[in-house]
């Protein structure tokens, strides 16, 4: 299981190191980095991706400007990214971009995947849904017990 927040900096080449503590739950050396919903990357071990990516491609028709959105958002840009031998992956210019990714970077590990978030955006993502949050926690709370 994929767990854990971790931050690290992007280097000149634009490569991110990947904590071991995630690196250790994925198995391989192969990733696949595409663009999240909201402003963030998402990293995927190649079978949890090809779980999703099959699941968007079967639930949605070509002829739905809705499921072409979706596809077009976040199947075209998948790309397979390399661990090299320290951990890092390199991310490509586009996805760079689309993320806003500049230096500090975020990493969440969400279970079956990895969220890349730049510390800037994620902060002013946090900031902007704070009263959400607390509205998701409350309806939550009810449905869910620790015991």
């Amino acid at each position: 299981m994929i767990t854990g927040q971790y931050r690290n900096a992007l280097d000149d080449k634009g490569r991110l190191l990947v904590p071991s503590k995630l690196r250790s739950e994925v198995p391989g050396n192969t990733l696949v980095i595409t663009s999240g919903i909201d402003r963030c990357l998402w990293l995927f071990p190649p079978e949890e991706w090809k779980q999703l990516s099959d699941k968007l491609m079967e639930a949605a028709s070509p002829f739905s400007r809705r499921a072409r959105l979706l596809q077009r958002r976040i199947i075209a840009p998948a790309q397979e990214v390399e661990l090299d031998k320290t951990g890092r992956i390199l991310i490509p210019p586009s996805l760079k971009e689309t993320a806003g990714l500049r230096k500090e970077c975020i990493l969440h590990g969400i279970k079956k995947y990895i969220e890349i978030w730049d510390v800037d955006e994620y902060k002013a993502y946090l900031d902007e849904n704070e009263n959400e949050f607390q509205e998701a926690a409350e309806e939550l709370g009810g449905s869910v017990s620790f015991f």
